[in-house]
């Protein structure tokens, strides 16, 4: 069996999700939902040596993934201070990609749905 190439990886899980766009943005691969980013493909960004995805993830879930796994996730530049975290995909089933890219989806339209609805109160 022929291994996938990264970006069609990270590609073929986001687009199983509902209304995603991808778009280049800073000269990589970037998806979308309705609400906004929710994936980041990193292919050696600057030189840092990752192959990686980019994904907001919930308050204090950053923390807790470097510190048990820092070969794996890291602290990604400029969305790393909002709690973003980067995730090796050499380093990650497929399974295990899916469930962080569905749970960085959903935490994007939830997020933003709220602070819709914050502003119309």
């Amino acid at each position: 069996m022929k291994k996938k190439d990264p970006v069609s990886r990270v590609r073929e899980i986001c687009m199983t999700l509902p209304d995603v766009t991808e778009k280049l943005s800073h000269g990589e691969p970037t998806f979308f939902n309705r609400k906004g980013v929710f994936t980041v493909f990193d292919n050696n960004h600057h030189n840092d040596g990752h192959i990686a995805v980019w994904i907001p993830a919930a308050p204090g879930l950053q923390e807790a993934l470097i510190g048990d796994e820092p070969q794996t996730y890291f602290r990604p530049p400029y969305v790393g201070v909002r709690g973003w975290v980067g995730i090796e995909l050499a380093r990650v089933r497929d399974e295990v990609l899916a469930a962080h890219i569905r749970e960085a989806y959903d935490l994007i339209a939830s997020k933003k749905s709220k602070t819709a609805r914050k502003r119309k109160q």
